[in-house]
Order: C-alpha cells, then sequence, then structure tokens
C-alpha cells in the first residue's frame, strides 16, 4: 500500500512537472521587444523566409503585393495542415499586435496560448534576428487583406492534443546553429539565410520518426513529403557545383547542366531572386562550408 501511494504521488508530481514544462507560456520569450519594424528591410526578409509561397492560396501567383489568404494543403503522416490566411485582414493576423505575429512566428504559440504544429518552420526561424521578424511583420502590414476563414487541420489523435506540442519542442527547437565554428564573413550570412529565414533544412534533412529534424544528418537530402522522389543532397557531398554556379541557379533557376528548377524549388528561386547578389553568393559559400554528408 506505502509503494502504491508513493508511486501515485511520484506520478503526480511527473505529470504536473510534464504540465508545467509543456506550458506554452513557459516556452516564451521577451522577442517582440525593441524599435519598430522597416517594411523595407522586412519585404527582403519575407522573401528569404519565403512566406508567400506557402500563404498565397492555391492555383495564384504571389505578385509583388501577395493576398496572404492561405488555404494549400501540406500532407505529412501526422495529418493534413491548412496554410492559414496570415493577411492583414480580421480573418489573418491585421487584429494581432507585433509582438503576438513574432511570438508566433519564432516561438510557435499562438495569440491565445496554444501551441502550433512545426508545419510552421519555427524551429529555423528561432534562429531569426528579432529585429528582422519585427521588419518583415511591418512589411506584412503594408500586403493586400483577405476575407478568407482559416480552413482547420485534419489531425487525428494523438497529435491532436496540442499540449503535447510542447514536450515536442523541448526535444526539436535548435539550442545552436547546425554548422557552428568560426565561419567568413560570408558564410555566416549565408548560414543565418539557410538556416534561419530560409528554411532549407526543413526540406533537405532527413526527419525522426516523430517529425523533428535529424540535425546531424544536415542537408543531406530527404524523401519528398509528396512520395515523388527525393529531395536532394546540398552538402558538398551531393552537390559539385562551384560556388559562382550556386549563386546563378539561386537567380535564375538555370543548373550548370542546362536545366531548370521545377517545383517547390522554382518558387523558392522567385524568392531568393528578390535579395541582393551578395546574399545569393554568400548562401552559396555557406553551402560549400556544410560538412559532407557521410
Amino acid at each position: 500500500m506505502r509503494w502504491t501511494a508513493a508511486g501515485l504521488v511520484a506520478l503526480i508530481a511527473l505529470g504536473g512537472a510534464g504540465w508545467v514544462l509543456t506550458a506554452p507560456d513557459g516556452q516564451l520569450a521577451a522577442v517582440a521587444e525593441g524599435p519598430p519594424g522597416d517594411p523595407g528591410n522586412g519585404a527582403l526578409v519575407f522573401a528569404a523566409a519565403g512566406c508567400a509561397s506557402c500563404h498565397v492560396a492555391p492555383d495564384t501567383e504571389a505578385g509583388e503585393a501577395p493576398v496572404l489568404a492561405g488555404g494549400r494543403a501540406f500532407v505529412s503522416g501526422f495529418g493534413t495542415f491548412y496554410a492559414p490566411n496570415i493577411s492583414p485582414s480580421p480573418q489573418g493576423v491585421g487584429d494581432w499586435s507585433d509582438e503576438q505575429i513574432v511570438q508566433a512566428v519564432m516561438r510557435g504559440v499562438s495569440p491565445t496560448g496554444a501551441h502550433y504544429y512545426p508545419a510552421l518552420p519555427y524551429t529555423a526561424y528561432a534562429l531569426a534576428d528579432p529585429q528582422d521578424m519585427r521588419d518583415m511583420v511591418a512589411h506584412l502590414r503594408t500586403l493586400p487583406p483577405s476575407p478568407e476563414e482559416n480552413r482547420p487541420n485534419e489531425v487525428g489523435f494523438p497529435f491532436s492534443i496540442r499540449r503535447t506540442l510542447g514536450a515536442w519542442k523541448l526535444m526539436n527547437m535548435p539550442d545552436g546553429w547546425a554548422v557552428p565554428g568560426d565561419l567568413s564573413e560570408a558564410e555566416t550570412r549565408g548560414r543565418y539565410l539557410v538556416e534561419a529565414l530560409g528554411h532549407c533544412g526543413a526540406c533537405h534533412t532527413p526527419r525522426g520518426p516523430l517529425g523533428g529534424l535529424d540535425r546531424d544528418r544536415w542537408l543531406v537530402g530527404a524523401p519528398n513529403p509528396s512520395g515523388d522522389g527525393r529531395i536532394p543532397d546540398i552538402t558538398p557531398s551531393g552537390l559539385d557545383w562551384s560556388e559562382n554556379e550556386i549563386a546563378y541557379y539561386l537567380e535564375t533557376g538555370f543548373t550548370p547542366e542546362f536545366d531548370t528548377a521545377g517545383g517547390e524549388m522554382a518558387v523558392v528561386v522567385r524568392e531568393l531572386a528578390k535579395l541582393p547578389a551578395a546574399d545569393r553568393a554568400a548562401i552559396a559559400a555557406y553551402l560549400k562550408a556544410v560538412p559532407p554528408a557521410e
């Protein structure tokens, strides 16, 4: 009887500790405090982060002033997730404060205090400069509003219990760069663009059984979520292009083999072409500095 009582107390204590550790409020940080955002720089951050790639409605051209109505479906082994309306409208994020938007993007926590699913790549955006995120929000507020209502995700039990995402975050939020160490100025800038804003690892890095990135196999390629082929290895062991060839591809979509970017990568190139040439060169320099895949 004593052992049963002691075990029950321990179980309650463990459950209580888990409840506290997985609470969204306990995983927030003061990332939104700072000067007002600069929409000019925010437009570049928006392009580097590929926001329009996911949040423009399906079968719609993004354009210079994209309408971020959402609705695009992302099918996974955990369910189907639908990109939300993030336009500056009441149906989108128009009624949110700047801080609420930054917390959502960098910490994956909603204004109501719920965890977001990592279909939103906050594990990458967590590494971003908070001022860049404030700038992005300032740009977001200049875009056209959309009255489109959000479509609910189709997620079954137990993944429908959002509180469990608190434990997922504890296991998968990054505690540093995937490629640490001393890098050149260009490589450091490229690391920021690839690992934080561009979230390239979301597609090019394999995932574990719970969907977290296998950061020990950074950018070595991964199965295509659509089931069609494989997303390539872009470490030096899988990509033998020169830095100039990589930078040119990121600007134009043309490969050294006279092929062109297709599918999702064509959309990525469209956004990266909006960045300064120095940023595309920095991405190329960083990719050459990534340790080759084993």
